[in-house]
């Protein structure tokens, strides 16, 4: 028993000081040279991490000054932030590799293979690690980082016009931009006011474009129909076209002085605020959301009616169903059945549906009551507004969150619940 703990304590003691240094006394000359780098350059960047690690707790300490025509420089507080997420990032995947490094230790045996063929049993074993690797660190960089980014920025006071960067520092302040957005009444208003808005639009949008698409595909499957190549191709000519496009025509239809109003004014009839009223403005995004969309679910609800065996309909008219029973009670059902995912997706997509609104409207009719927000304007939209126009960033990233959390419970919620996610049916 002695003797085996003795034996083990120098091939332990060598793991966690050294990384690689147990698997390098075996000959795993690859594996323990890759783990040694590793532990080298975090040991030559040690320094900076602590920096960076430090700037990220104190967003700074020096702002930038004037003296004169000559700008001192000093600390940027965003930039402090990121380089200190970055480093907390790096930490985290050191740390991975150096668990990876000691429990490899414990079964670490003697290699006698050639530097070659250690080459060709790592990427024979690790191969899937290997391949995935870019698109885990893309992940990360690209889809974790901005995260954490957003939710540290809505716990700081980065916004215009005296916490702005390089000019301003920018503080921690906790839990306040919450406690703001929800009691400070112009904020709780403008709030609560564009996210019922938000949910009213996702929701028509979602279900009129549905709908009108369920319409078009049952027309299509009616026997009747002739020239069905040709509707189709007609029907799926506003999906073919490019939404950012079909939008911009739009709006350029209907404004105040557009064709369509001056057509009804040739006819006698007055303008029609299509983009200036603030209920007609709502109205008309949602039928724009429509025309645009509604060819998508035509194609997916065609695909889904092929699927609904003939045999069935035969069986419930010999029961004497009519053709309303015959579709809530058949069509419906099934086509929901295969839909449904796709349904919540769409309302994901329609409620951080940027291009639909700002394209159409950019958010008015302008609302006096609102903070920085009009009408139309969607929880995204107005996110846009803050940040990019009035700078308001640690507001922005407040709202970010909810709406992250939001769509993230729903969607679990409403997939939960559907048994053609649980039977993997439509994905």
């Amino acid at each position: 028993m002695l003797l085996s703990e003795t034996k083990s304590a120098p091939r332990l003691l060598a793991s966690y000081l050294f990384m690689g240094g147990t698997q390098l006394t075996h000959r795993h000359w690859i594996k323990g040279s890759i783990l040694l780098v590793l532990q080298l350059i975090f040991i030559f960047y040690l320094p900076e991490i602590v920096l960076s690690l430090k700037g990220l707790f104190s967003l700074g300490d020096v702002a930038q000054i004037r003296s004169g025509f000559n700008v001192i420089p000093g600390d940027n507080s965003i930039f402090m932030l990121v380089e200190g997420v970055i480093t907390l990032v790096y930490l985290f995947l050191f740390f991975c590799a150096y668990v990876f490094n000691v429990r490899d230790a414990h079964h670490c045996t003697n290699c006698n293979l050639t530097i070659r063929e250690q080459i060709k049993a790592i990427y024979d074993d690790k191969f899937a690690f290997i391949v995935l690797s870019p698109a885990f660190l893309a992940s990360v960089a690209f889809i974790i980082m901005p995260i954490v980014i957003t939710v540290l920025v809505s716990f700081t006071n980065y916004s215009a016009p005296n916490h702005i960067p390089p000019k301003n520092l920018v503080d921690w302040v906790g839990f306040k931009n919450f406690l703001t957005l929800f009691e400070l009444k112009i904020w709780s208003g403008t709030f609560s006011g564009i996210a019922l808005w938000t949910i009213e639009w996702a929701v028509a949008a979602t279900v009129l474009t549905c709908g009108f698409g369920f319409i078009l595909a049952l027309a299509l499957d009616n026997r009747s129909i002739r020239g069905k190549k040709v509707w189709r191709v007609i029907f799926i000519l506003p999906y073919a076209i490019p939404a950012f496009v079909t939008l911009l025509i739009f709006r350029l239809l209907l404004n105040g002085i557009g064709p369509v109003n001056s057509l009804l004014n040739h006819w006698g009839f007055g303008s029609v605020a299509f983009l200036s009223d603030p209920v007609t403005a709502k109205i008309t995004v949602v039928a724009v959301s429509v025309w645009v969309g509604a060819p998508y679910f035509m194609l997916l609800i065609s695909g889904a009616l092929t699927n609904i065996s003939q045999d069935i309909y035969e069986a419930s008219e010999v029961d004497g169903a009519n053709k309303f029973q015959q579709f809530f009670e058949i069509t419906l059902p099934m086509v929901l059945h295969q839909v449904a995912p796709s349904l919540v997706m769409t309302f994901s997509l329609n409620f951080n549906n940027f291009g639909a609104i700002f394209l159409l409207t950019e958010g008015g009719p302008i609302n006096p009551s609102y903070r920085f927000a009009g009408h139309t304007d969607i929880l995204i939209t107005w996110i846009y507004k803050l940040t990019l126009d009035f700078q308001q960033y640690q507001i922005a990233s407040v709202i970010s969150i909810i709406i992250f959390l939001f769509l993230s419970l729903i969607s679990i919620w409403q997939f939960r619940r559907m048994k053609s996610f649980k039977d993997d049916v439509g994905m």
